[in-house]
């Protein structure tokens, strides 16, 4: 066997016997020109992949320099997916190309199957051991690649069943079972959403060191110039005033969602953690599993999406502030998910009979004016827009929302899919087949977002779940913390789009139900089974229809303050975030009066106000 040789920390190379084969992950990719990491659902299809979103442009090549282990003749398997499959029989629009050195491979990559699968790309002539190899996008319609493997024999290709091939890459990129790298602190928080980022600063404020996780290049989550949603609910109320001010800090001064990215000002919350002395970032990392001592997480294992390095953390306390509740999913909390019956929670709002949907995702959009005329592809795969059923505008927020009746884990790619498939097919047909289409004529696409925005999946149990009752009638605890005032804002099916696309409506409607400021118990923030986890962000302990007031970002934010508070006591005596509430309420409780965040740092950010502060009460 020659030398290992390794070309970004990923490349790992062997030989058994007369075959060599070589697996190179597209993440890795030192160069990927117009090409965005995807890595959304690399706990179901098992690994991050590059993408060619160039909303129906040909984005510039991805490449990267491999060393083989030997010259002669390799054959090429590419893992992709024709992602238009799960509507349409035809051939996709993801088209791709593989160029060795200067040599295309004659096959069409991306166009086919209805699965993630292995596509054979053709055979290579290999006469020096470093070679360029380069993803060539035929179409900008999201194509996409997950790894390039090369064997000396042909039809020797890789597993495709997920938990084999992870078996597989761990091998061929050299990865230990066991990290080699663990990292101690006294709080780890997973999500680096507005949540995550409060709850590590109020720790990393009151002496805790920190580490924050977070699975994307740049924080802020649905926040984020990703995603684009602007900051909602409002901040330092009673009865708990300190709560949020820290938001203060790096929230955006324009309000809007779907907007320019400068509008989200992702270089402040970059500053804002930065300027923590007790915080450690690990950007670009993906927490995918968790090992318990007893009722306790011992550490858990974090993913570079780029390199696939894994590092060991270990603390006495986590928070976990992903959203979907995935720490306390792969720890064994208690979890529910969908709609409660109404009898359940005696809630009028919920549905008779329990049932499993959940609020969509959204994926925004937005066309800029050329000032001279713009084409588009046309584009028809499975869905079919007429002057009926179109949608007529220049852009879509947040009611462009899918997957209300879908898993929002292990469905989330076709969701995702299909918010894209809607906004191409809608946009083509405004384009290219609307009679009276002059007002589009000079537009063209100028952001799709490919971060879809979830806003409900897990919801990790606490000692108390917060109801409709509670807020309808201002239940008073003793544990009161943060404030919501959004309304209680539940998405449904717009029942419009329903009509015209029955069974595959892509659009929300929703009824603002105003409510009275709203103190939630500190009890809703840490599992009532996994002793040492805090939650905070659209996963904490409440009903489906109490996170419709509570899911908003600067309510989230002060939901990670509070975390971030109680695991600095936690900390101090030695205690689990239940024995906060048990033992140390009134010690939590001063700290929440005063807050962390800095005094002298005006509020820009009134855009926002809630119109319940004023509203009467609901009946």
């Amino acid at each position: 066997m020659k030398k290992l040789c390794e070309v970004i920390a990923l490349l790992f190379i062997s030989s058994f016997g007369y075959s060599a084969n070589i697996l190179v992950e597209a993440e890795s990719f030192k160069n990927k020109g117009g090409w965005v990491l995807d890595q959304q659902f690399m706990d179901q299809m098992g690994s991050p992949y590059l993408m060619a979103h160039g909303m129906g442009k040909s984005v510039a090549e991805a490449k990267t320099t491999v060393t083989f282990p030997e010259t002669g003749a390799y054959y090429v398997y590419v893992r992709t997916f024709n992602w238009t499959s799960p509507w349409n029989t035809a051939e996709g629009p993801g088209r791709f190309m593989l160029k060795i050195n200067n040599k295309k491979l004659p096959a069409v990559l991306g166009s086919k199957g209805s699965q993630w699968l292995w596509q054979y790309a053709g055979k290579v002539a290999i006469n020096n051991p470093d070679a360029t190899v380069s993803l060539i996008d035929l179409t900008g319609f999201n194509g996409r690649c997950d790894a390039v493997y090369f064997t000396t024999e042909y039809g020797n290709i890789p597993p495709s069943d997920v938990k084999e091939l992870a078996k597989f890459r761990k091998e061929k990129l050299n990865i230990p079972d066991t990290p080699a790298q663990t990292v101690s602190c006294d709080f780890v928080v997973v999500g680096g959403g507005i949540a995550g980022m409060c709850a590590a600063a109020a720790a990393s404020r009151l002496g805790c060191t920190v580490a924050l996780i977070n699975d994307r290049p740049v924080l802020g989550g649905n926040n984020s110039a990703e995603v684009r949603v602007h900051l909602g609910g409002s901040i330092e109320l009673e009865p708990n005033k300190g709560l949020g001010r820290m938001i203060r800090e790096f929230g955006h001064a324009r309000e809007g969602n779907a907007k320019p990215g400068d509008y989200y000002e992702d270089e402040k919350k970059s500053e804002f953690i930065a300027n923590e002395k007790n915080i450690t970032l690990f950007s670009n990392y993906r927490a995918v599993s968790v090992k318990k001592t007893g009722d306790k997480i011992a550490s858990i294992i974090i993913k570079n999406i780029e390199t696939g390095k894994e590092i060991c953390l270990t603390a006495p306390l986590f928070s976990d502030c992903t959203g979907d509740g995935t720490i306390g999913y792969l720890a064994g909390a208690d979890y529910t998910s969908g709609r409660e019956s109404r009898v359940e929670f005696g809630e009028e709002l919920a549905p008779e009979t329990a049932d499993n949907m959940t609020m969509g995702a959204s994926v925004q959009w937005y066309a800029v004016d050329t000032g001279k005329k713009a084409n588009f592809p046309l584009f028809k795969y499975g869905v079919e827009f007429n002057d009926a059923n179109s949608e007529k505008v220049t852009m879509g927020e947040w009611k462009w929302e899918t997957g209300m009746n879908r898993d929002q884990i292990n469905e989330f790619e076709r969701i995702r899919d299909y918010g894209l498939l809607v906004v191409y097919s809608n946009w083509s047909f405004l384009k290219n087949e609307l009679k009276a289409n002059v007002k589009y004529r000079t537009y063209e696409l100028g952001w799709v977002a490919y971060i879809a925005g979830k806003r409900e999946t897990r919801r990790l149990l606490g000692d108390y779940i917060l109801k409709q009752d509670d807020i309808d009638k201002n239940v008073f605890h003793e544990d009161a913390s943060f404030t919501t005032t959004w309304s209680i804002d539940l998405h449904f099916p717009d029942p419009e789009n329903s009509k015209k696309f029955p069974e595959q409506e892509f659009k929300a409607a929703t009824k603002h139900i105003h409510i009275y400021p709203y103190a939630v118990p500190y009890r809703c923030l840490y599992s009532r089974n996994v002793d040492n986890l805090f939650m905070a962000g659209r996963d904490i302990s409440v009903t489906h229809v109490a996170l419709g007031t509570v899911r908003v970002m600067r309510t989230t934010g002060m939901m990670g303050e509070v975390v971030g508070m109680a695991s600095s006591l936690c900390k101090k005596y030695n205690a689990s975030p239940r024995k906060i509430y048990q033992s140390h309420l009134a010690e939590l409780k001063e700290l929440m009066k005063e807050g962390v965040g800095k005094k002298d740092v005006p509020d820009n950010q009134k855009f926002n106000e809630q119109k319940s502060l004023e509203a009467p009460r609901r009946k």
